[in-house]
């Protein structure tokens, strides 16, 4: 029985299982986003997200734990039929990744489901990709027109009072001004009203 026994076997040796895990984050952290299966996909998951954050760390032993658990390869493309070294995979994770993530608290991956399904044993096939600076930013800009409009709303009850205040303080002034000219009416017709006809 497996009770309370984590993780999945994915029908490999122990050791099978820790090179194609190595493998598959490896790929992911050069190409950014790479297709396999739903079960591989989330075994996998895990274990990337725990090497960004030890990238967010930018640490020489954060680092070196990382080469640990990874291992670091370079990184190779072919340009017009030459094998070309573009760097390693340490380096665009702590150069690249890491910084990239500074402001998220985890949920570096995502995984998409697709519609495929894949020849010969009709598994399910997924995308596992990092999330792009893009979604950061549009939740960041919702955050914002969140407080914007609250703001907003704060600047236009703050308009509206200060309105009525001087509506209020004209009103005031007016009132005060007309009584101030009753009154002066009043003496006058009263020092008239004195002074004998001639």
């Amino acid at each position: 029985m497996r009770h309370r026994v984590a993780g999945r076997r994915l029908s490999r040796t122990s050791q099978h299982r820790l090179a194609m895990r190595r493998n598959l984050v490896a790929s992911l952290i050069q190409h950014e986003t790479i297709s396999t299966t739903i079960e591989k996909a989330k075994e996998v998951k895990a274990f990337a997200e725990k090497l960004i954050t030890l990238a967010r760390k930018g640490t020489l032993s954060a680092r070196r734990r990382a080469i640990t658990l990874l291992g670091d390869r370079d990184i190779i493309d072919h340009e017009d039929g030459k094998v070309v070294k573009k760097g390693t995979l340490i380096g665009k994770l702590f150069s690249e990744i890491g910084p990239r993530y500074l402001d998220r608290p985890g949920g570096y991956t995502r995984i998409i489901r697709l519609s495929l399904r894949r020849l010969g044993d009709n598994g399910q096939v997924v995308l596992l990709q990092l999330v792009g600076p893009e979604e950061t930013s549009v939740k960041e800009t919702k955050a914002a027109s969140r407080k914007r409009s609250r703001k907003r709303a704060k600047k236009t009850v703050e308009v509206e009072e200060e309105a009525q205040t001087q509506e209020t303080a004209e009103v005031e002034e007016t009132s005060v001004a007309e009584g101030a000219d009753e009154v002066e009416g009043t003496t006058e017709n009263s020092d008239r009203q004195d002074e004998p006809d001639q």
